[in-house]
């Protein structure tokens, strides 16, 4: 059994004895090895802090921001959610929901939707108004995607719902089978004009129709193999990500791949392990396995280019590229750079010391992290 399962015992749990239709098996990530000291390297990249803003804690769970027009949206576990400028990281306003808060933020710009405890859905508008609240089945991990006129929501109990983006009335609702035992992470939802492809336990990716939430189509990215449940579990991780006529995804224990965006067809397939999803640009895709190793892919054809292994067990954040190099964050609340090109280290930013493990933003010319204790701090490669 892989390393990953070493100290399963205490998060696991038997659907059986809880009556329910399957059950969260980690707390938040895998538990890992030891995390791998720091190496030290003469930094190439100069890199400069834009802006810091306190936005609120994270607790236990995970709240990535999103960028919309001229601002970025950030939300906090106590209730806070913000609109903040980009350029300047000024607020431009600041709203406490009321409930306490157990995913990032979703929005078009128009609409700011976030999720509540015990699945209740919040939108509010641009000014930071509140429009409406509805209440989907179960808690929502997943931060909501808005477009189309929709928000679209998934909650634990793997039940997806659009509500109307103006009304909050709902607009359908889809279920999915739930395997026995699942990460307790945040697989995503991205958008486009007509359809929602949702990241699903079980290591499916699945297309739905906005306007009924119909299928389009249903692929496997993870492939669950073993004898028991736990070896079995193979859930699609973090957002899967657009890019032109693709939609790349990876699964932990399962592969990373591109497939067509209109029919599904796999482009490519690799086995690979990851349990906070991939980055994507027109040329490449990041993604850093459970180990610890980043590895860069040929986004056309799926080739390796390269693999940082000297991250090892430092329960690394999605990667994302800025430019000339590729950042990721890890468990202490530093963020690394990575030469786009070779895979090196070209520099290394300390941010307030707590865990990153909200997958970062690309915001014009930054990159935006949000850490566990509430700090969301824009950098900028020169």
């Amino acid at each position: 059994m892989r390393t990953v399962f070493r100290y399963i015992g205490k998060y696991a749990c038997v659907a059986a004895i809880a009556g329910l239709a399957g059950c969260s098996l980690f707390a938040s990530k895998p538990p890992t090895d030891a995390p791998v000291p720091l190496v030290e390297f003469k930094a190439t990249q100069k890199i400069r802090t834009l802006w810091t803003v306190s936005v609120g804690k994270s607790e236990n769970y995970e709240f990535s921001p999103v960028q919309a027009d001229d601002s970025i949206y950030a939300a906090a576990a106590d209730g806070t959610v913000a609109r903040i400028n980009t350029v300047s990281g000024k607020p431009v306003w600041r709203v406490n929901a009321g409930v306490k808060l157990t995913a990032g933020v979703g929005s078009d710009g128009l609409t700011v939707a976030v999720a509540g405890e015990k699945g209740v859905v919040l939108a509010y508008d641009n000014t930071g108004k509140l429009l409406w609240k509805a209440q989907a089945t179960s808690e929502i991990l997943s931060a909501p995607a808005v477009g189309s006129g929709l928000v679209v929501v998934r909650s634990l109990d793997n039940h997806i719902f659009a509500f109307d983006a103006a009304t909050g009335e709902r607009r359908w609702m889809a279920e999915r089978t739930l395997p026995t035992l699942t990460l307790r992470n945040a697989p995503g939802i991205v958008i486009d004009a007509q359809t929602a492809y949702v990241a699903m336990p079980g290591g499916r990716l699945s297309a739905l129709m906005l306007s009924n939430g119909g299928p389009r189509w249903e692929i496997p990215v993870g492939d669950p193999r073993g004898t028991t449940e736990l070896e079995r579990v193979s859930d699609v991780s973090g957002r899967p990500a657009i890019v032109g006529s693709d939609i790349c995804a990876v699964a932990f224990q399962g592969r990373i791949g591109c497939f067509d965006i209109g029919s599904g067809s796999v482009h490519w397939l690799k086995q690979f392990s990851s349990a906070v999803g991939l980055g994507a640009d027109e040329h490449n895709v990041y993604a850093a396995d459970e180990r610890g190793g980043v590895t860069e892919f040929v986004r056309e054809t799926g080739a390796g280019m390269w693999r940082n292994d000297k991250l090892g067990y430092r329960q690394l954040t999605t990667p994302v590229a800025l430019g000339d190099v590729v950042a990721v964050g890890d468990y202490q609340g530093f963020v690394h750079f990575l030469s786009r090109d070779t895979g090196d280290f070209v520099a290394r930013v300390a941010t307030d010391g707590s865990a990153i493990t909200a997958a970062p933003i690309v915001a014009a010319s930054s990159v935006i992290f949000q850490t566990k204790a509430g700090s969301l701090v824009a950098l900028a490669a020169e």
